[in-house]
């Protein structure tokens, strides 16, 4: 009763700030967190389908550097290891710089399901067996049931709701429908489930989260905040909630983590780009996940169609907490025009992005790459003077080459990490060094108030003191960042290199600052490589802790 209330003065309000004159769309049970930025596509009856977009970097139909993303987790499960892959955009951004992603809001709804399927047929598809119930209910308590996300569904009916949906959006006798619909070369998309990286991409924050170096975080929010954003085990109890009752991740959509675990476009692999094919990815956790599991990288397996034991036969798997969030997809090669782009930009795609594209291995270390490829020419050679043995002599002159090319790289390689792990060193003291004179002022800007509580005269020291604290800040912010990045870079190189290069300096008899700095920055370049992120706020109260009262 007091939950349904809840929902009831929650919708009310969301109204009243419709009315009070944002420039968004209408409040409603399948938008009650309207916004400016909503994509909104027509539904049967008066329901909706809410979309945000998601800008994506990079230009061109193949991609580029730019679009490599980190996806999975190292502290996650087995099916989250880290891996490098390219991000894209099925749609061209609006000022013609980078792509974009259309996603979904929100979680689908019971209600958006039956607007095109009917009620009667959601009934009947769904294994609730409270479904029912729903054909009884009017009002406001329908309105309530009808908000919380489709589960209790089966793949398969998603996948039929998603072909009525687009045989609705394309009747040729009413193309209104289609003026929001994103287009290419004035070809809409069609509604389709998202990708796995379209997903994660997402939930992570996109380009915002890349620029401010949170994009690897474990969560796209501070841990302590979980409840604010997600419904899971702890604070729902295996009980799915209506949409929009939480607050909406960095870019603006909601319940991505929790809620209903959701179905994505792909079959299930061990790795999402490798492995034995299965049945369906689902992403972001659900009520039923432990808080302490919940993350990102997140992913299970969907047996779509599911072996009953104690029946013995196969069935299709319809589960409590599984749902769905829609996408808007297009086709790769919509025109001949399209098609003749692509032929042109392959060649250099292929010359300057493609070689070095394989899943986990940097695009920063080009270095690294090359020895990579240098290793894999070796067994080519050797099965070449097995064949042809009388071109013994050439091959391996151009093997002696090679190892000659190889021991140069290795050099390069060694140097460079070397260079980095100084740079950063030299961050880390810069930024010890601001930490213990910040301490040092704010002891002199709390003497310098006292001061000026007896005598205004003391007020322009204050000013001072406190300007100097801003202008340390800033400076400390700057070198924490720098210090991050360079982290990592030097934990993109293998381990003997990285090894080499700390004790280079360790060998230099560092004065005790300096000292202090190199332990942290060994520690935290193998916490990089072990998790492949930044743990931006764990360093620096290491930082903290070691230089606050530093006395050297």
């Amino acid at each position: 009763m007091h939950f349904c209330l809840f929902v009831s003065v929650f919708f009310i309000l969301l109204l009243f700030r419709a009315e009070a004159g944002m420039a968004a769309p209408p409040a409603g049970p399948d938008n009650p967190r309207p916004d400016e930025a909503d994509i909104v596509l027509p539904m049967p009856g008066d329901s909706v389908m809410v979309f945000r977009k998601v800008q994506v970097p990079g230009q061109g139909y193949w991609g580029d550097e730019e679009q490599i993303i980190q996806m999975g987790d190292a502290s996650g499960g087995i099916f989250e290891g880290l891996q490098r892959t390219q991000i894209s955009g099925s749609f061209p951004a609006d000022d013609g710089r980078g792509q974009a992603i259309y996603l979904a809001k929100y979680e689908l709804t019971r209600g958006q399901f039956a607007s095109v399927m009917g009620l009667d047929t959601l009934i009947e598809a769904s294994a609730d067996p409270d479904a029912s119930q729903l054909a009884e209910l009017e009002g406001r308590a329908l309105q309530e049931a009808m908000m919380v996300p489709l589960s209790f569904v089966s793949y398969q009916d998603i996948q039929e709701f998603i072909r009525s949906y687009n045989q609705w959006l394309f009747d040729a006798e009413h193309p209104e429908r289609l003026e929001n619909i994103p287009e290419i070369d004035g070809i809409p998309g069609f509604i389709r489930l998202p990708s796995e990286e379209e997903w994660e991409f997402t939930v992570r924050g996109g380009l915002p989260a890349i620029e401010d170096g949170t994009f690897n975080d474990r969560l796209p929010f501070a841990m302590q905040r979980i409840n604010e954003y997600a419904w899971h085990l702890g604070n729902a109890s295996h009980r799915v909630r209506p949409i929009g009752l939480r607050q909406p991740c960095r870019l603006g959509f909601f319940d991505m983590l929790g809620n209903v675990q959701e179905m994505t476009a792909g079959f299930f692999r061990p790795e999402v780009w490798q492995g034995k094919p299965g049945g369906v990815s689902v992403r972001g956790g659900s009520v039923s996940t432990p808080v302490s599991d919940m993350r990102s990288s997140l992913r299970q397996e969907l047996d779509v169609y599911a072996w009953n034991q104690d029946q013995e036969r196969v069935q299709e798997r319809r589960s409590f907490n599984t749902g769905a969030r829609l996408a808007i997809g297009s086709n790769v090669v919509v025109n001949t025009r399209v098609r003749a782009a692509m032929e042109d930009e392959y060649q250099e795609y292929k010359d300057m992005v493609r070689k070095a594209m394989p899943v986990g291995r940097t695009m920063d270390n080009l270095v690294a790459q090359a020895a990579g490829q240098l290793g894999d020419v070796e067994p080519i050679l050797g099965r070449l003077m097995e064949e042809h043995p009388h071109l013994s002599d050439d091959l391996h002159t151009v093997q002696e080459f090679m190892d000659q090319a190889r021991q140069r790289l290795d050099m390069a390689q060694r140097e460079s990490a070397r260079s980095l792990a100084q740079d950063a060193a030299r961050n880390g003291v810069n930024l010890s060094v601001y930490i213990s004179r910040l301490v040092s002022l704010e002891n002199s800007l709390e003497a310098a108030r006292r001061l000026a509580e007896m005598s205004s005269r003391y007020l322009e020291q204050v000013s001072a003191v406190e300007q100097r604290i801003k202008e340390l800040s800033s400076a400390q912010k700057e070198q924490f960042q720098a210090y991050t990045d360079k982290v990592g870079e030097l934990g993109d190189y293998e381990q003997d290199y990285i090894d080499q290069a700390l004790e280079s300096m360790r060998e230099q008899e560092p004065l005790p600052r300096e000292k202090a700095v190199l332990q942290l920055l060994t520690t935290h370049v193998e916490d990089f490589s072990q998790h492949r992120r930044a743990d931006r706020e764990g360093w620096f109260k290491e930082y903290e802790e070691v230089f606050k009262e530093f006395d050297q």
